[in-house]
């Protein structure tokens, strides 16, 4: 994801550790300890006219190497505050992405109507 891209759909097999993020170091960018800076990028970004069973395994390994990755968080919120249109980021495809932002979106408008709703009920009593 952070490397250019390769022909290799490699997936290391070594799994990175864990370090919570109050453990971290505070002044690195949460991406220099994201786990796809070791791995092929091409596993995150589809090649163009890619077949659809071939994208799914694809898709699959990127979000393996995901779940290991001690920085999946921020990585995820980094792709759904920016928003990035293509690839596997934080774990989620951009499809996925979409459905995640049009939940926040729906949920935002729902509190804020609760909350007009809220208000009038307090001017009114």
């Amino acid at each position: 994801m952070l490397q250019p891209p390769h022909s290799s759909l490699q997936v290391a097999a070594v799994p990175a550790q864990r370090v919570p993020a109050r453990d971290r170091d505070q002044d690195a960018p949460w991406h220099t300890e994201a786990v796809c800076r070791r791995d092929e990028a091409g596993l995150f970004f589809a090649p163009s006219k890619e077949p659809t069973a071939a994208r799914l395994s694809r898709e699959e390994a990127a979000k393996r190497v995901c779940a290991r990755c001690p920085v999946m968080v921020e990585c995820r919120e980094h792709a759904l505050l920016q928003p990035e249109p293509y690839g596997v980021w934080g774990g989620l495809t951009a499809a996925e992405r979409r459905v995640v932002l049009a939940r926040r979106r729906r949920r935002d408008m729902e509190l804020k109507k609760a909350a007009r709703a809220a208000n009038r009920i307090a001017q009114a009593g």
